[in-house]
């Protein structure tokens, strides 16, 4: 079950991967984007990495994908035009999902057997290890990148700036 589950999201997320970059629209490109991150998510949820799968979801598709719509948008000087989808996403999209949602509810009601409790000695990282790793050896590339993201973001507000001043 878990190389199925693996399977189908690696397929999303390679497909979100190519839709990314196929995609004309920003906007479309950011939430293909999306997609890449939570499939990333759960990849790292199959491989028990729970604390980094939920990390992937908090940090990378929820607030920093806030800010790249934020400055796609704020840096997007075109008239948008109003559209009614595509048909195609229409026709096949929901059967997809129907079907996604209904063979990760089987996987998951045919795994609910087999799984057993944890206990406590089974190799659990306790919490003051894994900050210590985080604020302690990981804190200059942590704090480096923030420093970067703020970087982008003031750049992209001087850049759309309609004031006439160079």
């Amino acid at each position: 079950m878990h190389l199925a589950l693996f399977l189908i999201f690696a397929a999303f997320a390679l497909a979100g991967a190519t839709n990314l970059l196929l995609q004309k629209h920003p906007i479309n490109a950011a939430l293909s984007l999306i997609v890449v991150m939570s499939s990333l998510a759960v990849l790292y949820l199959l491989l028990g990495a729970e604390f980094l799968a939920v990390a992937q979801i908090i940090v990378y598709a929820g607030a920093i994908m806030v800010l790249f719509t934020f400055v796609i948008m704020l840096l997007n000087e075109g008239v948008e035009e109003k559209t009614h989808g595509s048909r195609v996403a229409k026709i096949v999209g929901f059967p997809a999902v129907a079907v996604f949602l209904s063979l990760v509810a089987s996987v998951i009601l045919a795994e609910q057997n087999h799984l057993s409790p944890v206990g406590l000695n089974d190799g659990i990282i306790r919490i003051q290890d894994l900050s210590a790793v985080l604020f302690r050896d990981l804190l200059l590339p942590f704090e480096v990148t923030s420093v970067l993201i703020l970087i982008a973001i003031l750049g992209a507000v001087a850049l759309a700036r309609k004031d006439g001043h160079e």
